[in-house]
């Protein structure tokens, strides 16, 4: 039985995104798992919340309304969004194709916009509800071979901190979640220097604790960004107080150039 409160998540049939929504599941919510992929059910097992599930292509306006209005209801209100939905090619810019970077902007730009964008009506009627933008700790400095994908984090990072000061008058909270390197799908056959540099140290129950605590335990002085793990934090925490040219000598040592 839900408690009452909602939450929906786009990307969330694997990975980070159905992790989150294992937690909220279990704390008693409404959950909402959305996904261009299929969904199993069975992958959310609970006796607490109320799962609903969903096609969503997050490129798509039209479809992001029809699943908000599907989970939500007519008027009705939304407590959490998870804008999670995101797609990365790594390697040598040029050797990735055009198509490819251009669908990285579109799932991880264009998405992240949409849902914002056509969930506004819900959270607003929610009043304290919270937005949850999947940055990157690739958006604290461009990354090689990453180029691209970095990217859509800075642009994902500008729109989370601008929305973060022209919503507050709405009573929502946005902010991001700034993971390195992740155990999911996402990364499955990645050989760039960074990751080896770097490793893979975080899995997805590492960034769905870290949001659930951010959701759940609001700082009581305002916070956009939260970087999860060791190394993020310390890359974030030292990047503040860096000089360009040691920034930039830093990420290339992490590339063994």
């Amino acid at each position: 039985m839900s408690n009452g409160r909602s939450i929906f998540i786009s990307g969330a049939a694997t990975g980070i995104g159905a992790e989150v929504a294992r937690r909220f599941l279990n704390l008693g919510w409404k959950v909402g798992v959305y996904d261009i992929s299929e969904i199993d059910p069975e992958d959310y097992p609970t006796t607490a919340g109320t799962l609903v599930t969903g096609h969503l292509d997050v490129t798509d306006p039209e479809q992001w309304r029809q699943a908000l209005v599907d989970f939500c209801g007519v008027g009705g209100s939304l407590d959490v969004l998870v804008n999670n939905a995101g797609i990365l090619f790594s390697g040598p810019f040029e050797e990735i194709t055009i198509e490819q970077h251009r669908a990285t902007v579109e799932v991880n730009v264009a998405g992240t916009l949409n849902g914002c964008h056509t969930a506004h009506e819900y959270l607003f009627r929610a009043r304290g509800a919270t937005v949850v933008n999947l940055c990157s700790a690739s958006a604290i400095y461009g990354q090689p071979e990453l180029a691209t994908y970095s990217a859509t984090k800075f642009a994902v990072r500008g729109l989370t901190e601008a929305l973060e000061i022209e919503w507050q008058k709405h009573d929502i909270r946005v902010l991001a979640m700034w993971p390195l390197f992740v155990a999911t799908k996402m990364v499955d056959g990645m050989e760039i220097g960074s990751a080896k540099a770097l490793g893979v140290r975080l899995g997805p129950e590492d960034v769905a604790d870290e949001l659930v605590a951010a959701v759940l335990y609001p700082s009581r002085m305002p916070k956009v960004h939260y970087p999860v793990g060791m190394q993020a934090k310390v890359l974030s925490n030292v990047a503040k107080f860096m000089p360009a040219w040691l920034n930039r000598a830093t990420n290339m040592s992490f590339t063994g150039r």
